[in-house]
């Protein structure tokens, strides 16, 4: 494992202000009260946080571990806890959603306005056949139609299965079939650097290679794009609201009826659909989103930079900030768009106060230079969050001078799409925080770096990072496929969590993530697997064989290299790379291009034929490879750093 950037044993820290620390949200006491009682400080948390319309009964059922009921008994709506009772409470008319489309469009909406789009969804599904139990794709960009439909599909206790707008047609076909999705919901098209976009093309292609469990389309209008059309099949998605009754009765469903499953890489090609459930996940993702960010919804303004398509969007766009009652930003586009400053004209323009995005873009926008953010009055922000890949402490100190002025407190946080919510972070009122450690776990959070054997290690030495009791959020299970979330989480470490992480612990006890452990890379925040994207290399006619890793990049955290061995009779060409990159882009997305692909004569193989991706990894990030003896050809390597070398980087 690699050791954290800048980082020594004893660190610097940044104590809260006085001012901040006495009108702070969360407490020292938390920690306190969760270490004397961790299931009834659960319970506290549940019954101060979510609405219940019955009360659970136990807090905890482990005894089909690793598959937890949390809150067993309690019956509760999602959707009503997060638009419904804001209403009720006479915050009606108290701003729910300020979306800023890329082109400079922009569209208020209220609790009460929000209220009755998510009754109008979700009886508009309902006459499409949606009911509790039902799985709906998603396939939207950052839109509030894109909300509405996440909190229909909760309104009715149907499963929705969000597909990030930027995945390919087959990747969509496959996630749809796994999933055996209803209905889809997409849109015409969007806007991405300036320029119209299409969606629906690519939902009418996966649609086309086969899906039979979907029986209609529901379309959202955005930039007026030409789109194909199914008759019979196809439905717009204001027309099917214009006819809906404006009022829906909600039904309350059991805390562990399934909310969503969220398609993740995973160490193999096929990607995993990971479930979570209603009332543990909102519980969990209600108290985080309050206590890290210190929220209080009559004065705060919040903005999550990420996409719905992922984690960070579900629990820190939807679930969080609305079961808090929070007056948000959605932002369709990119931060450059029309100019770099455009981030920090959108906090300016709507007074934002608590601000969450990722390492990825806070160090591009580091690469863009101060000019960007300085034209701008960033004076209203008060707490700044980081999520995603690890951040360094360059980026966490330009991070804190630069967007927060050195005043603001930084949460940087540690979770997965797996945990479902924030699981490791400092408590900005609390923690006196160090850059680029996400410190210690939250209260009710119990987590441990373990070594090989599973003992806990020294200060100072790296291991494992590992959950070891269970949390509300946790994911339920890989949808489908029992066996396999034993296997990926549960077999490493026996009745733990294993997250796939490294992690250091300091002297002082806290927490340094040392990136992924497993074949599963991080860029700009999104996982991928090597396996799907070699798999993607494979299917190209040119490729007899393929290995990816992920080595270090200064701005998405880890970068995609791949290197290839082309099938006999091909030779390399001046446009071969150029050919690969973007048929990983059809296969999976752009996300996944690699940012360089090396074509070689042999990969390095041990005896077994296992392809040595340590030593692949080695030459990626310039090292000189580690112990070659177990390969059967040491000199592949030799031929593979000098080729490396002398290869051109994008």
């Amino acid at each position: 494992m690699s050791t954290p950037q800048d980082q020594s044993t004893t660190q610097a820290t940044v104590p809260p202000s006085p001012e901040f620390a006495a009108q702070a949200v969360a407490q020292a006491d938390l920690y306190e009260r969760a270490a004397a009682d961790r299931l009834g400080f659960w319970a506290e948390q549940a019954r101060e946080n979510v609405t219940w319309d019955t009360d659970f009964t136990d807090v905890l059922d482990w005894s089909g571990a690793p598959f937890a009921k949390w809150f067993v008994g309690g019956r509760l709506n999602v959707a009503v806890n997060c638009v419904d009772r804001h209403v009720e409470a006479g915050n009606g008319d108290r701003v729910a959603l300020h979306f800023e489309g890329e082109p400079g469009d922009t569209r208020a909406v209220t609790y009460a306005e929000l209220h009755e789009q998510v009754q109008r969804a979700a009886n508009a599904l309902q006459a499409l056949g949606v009911q509790a139990g039902d799985r709906v794709a998603i396939y939207l960009p950052m839109l509030v139609e894109s909300i509405v439909a996440m909190l229909a599909c909760a309104r009715l206790g149907a499963a929705h299965s969000v597909v990030f707008g930027g995945f390919s047609a087959d990747a969509l076909n496959s996630r749809i079939n796994d999933a055996e999705a209803k209905l889809v919901i997409t849109c015409d098209g969007s806007y991405r650097r300036g320029k119209p976009t299409t969606l629906k093309p690519a939902v009418d292609a996966a649609l086309a290679k086969g899906a039979p469990s979907v029986t209609n389309v529901l379309v959202v209008r955005r930039n007026g794009e030409e789109v194909d059309w199914v008759e019979g099949r196809d439905v717009w998605w204001h027309e099917a609201l214009e006819g809906a009754a404006p009022q829906h009765e909600a039904e309350s469903f059991d805390a562990e009826n399934p909310l969503f499953v969220l398609y993740t890489s995973g160490t193999t090609g096929k990607p995993k659909g990971i479930l979570h459930t209603s009332g543990g996940y909102l519980v969990q993702t209600a108290y985080t989103t309050k206590n890290v960010f210190d929220v209080k919804p009559e004065r705060d303004v919040y903005w999550c930079t990420a996409d719905i398509g992922w984690v960070t969007g579900h629990s820190y766009i939807v679930y969080g900030p609305l079961a808090n009652g929070l007056t948000q930003v959605v932002y369709e586009g990119t931060p450059d768009t029309p100019d770099k400053d455009r981030w920090w004209s959108i906090v300016e323009k709507y007074g934002v106060t608590v601000l969450y995005t990722a390492p990825t873009a806070i160090r591009t926008c580091m690469k863009w230079g101060e000019e960007h953010p300085a034209k701008h009055d960033l004076s209203s922000l008060r707490v700044l969050g980081s999520v995603g890949e690890n951040i360094n402490p360059e980026a966490w100190n330009w991070y804190r001078r630069v967007i927060g002025s050195d005043r603001t407190p930084i949460a940087d946080t540690w979770w997965q799409t797996e945990t479902g919510a924030q699981m490791i972070a400092p408590l900005p009122g609390v923690t006196a925080l160090k850059a680029g450690s996400a410190q210690v776990p939250l209260p009710g959070i119990v987590a441990e770096v373990v070594d090989d054997a599973g003992e806990p290690v020294g200060p100072g030495q790296t291991g494992y990072l590992v959950l070891t009791e269970p949390w509300p959020a946790m994911l339920r299970g890989i949808w489908g496929d029992e066996q396999r979330f034993k296997d990926t989480y549960w077999s490493r470490f026996p009745g733990r969590y294993f997250a796939g992480d490294g992690a250091k612990r300091d002297d002082d006890g806290d927490i340094w993530l040392l990136g992924r452990v497993d074949d599963v890379m991080n860029v700009s925040g999104h996982r991928l697997s090597t396996a799907e994207i070699e798999s993607a290399l494979v299917s190209h006619p040119d490729v007899a064989e393929a290995a990816v890793v992920g080595a270090t990049d200064e701005t998405t955290g880890q970068a995609v290299v791949a290197f290839v061995i082309l099938r006999g009779g091909h030779e390399q060409g001046p446009d071969t790379v150029a050919d690969l990159r973007n048929h990983v882009a059809k296969e999976i997305g752009p996300i996944a291009k690699p940012k360089s692909i090396m074509v070689v004569a042999e990969l390095p193989k041990t005896r077994s034929g296992k392809i040595m991706r340590r030593l692949l990894r080695d030459v990626a990030e310039h090292r000189t490879p580690g112990d070659v003896t177990t390969l059967t050809d040491s000199s592949v390597m030799d031929a593979i750093s000098a080729g490396m070398n002398a290869t051109p980087q994008d």
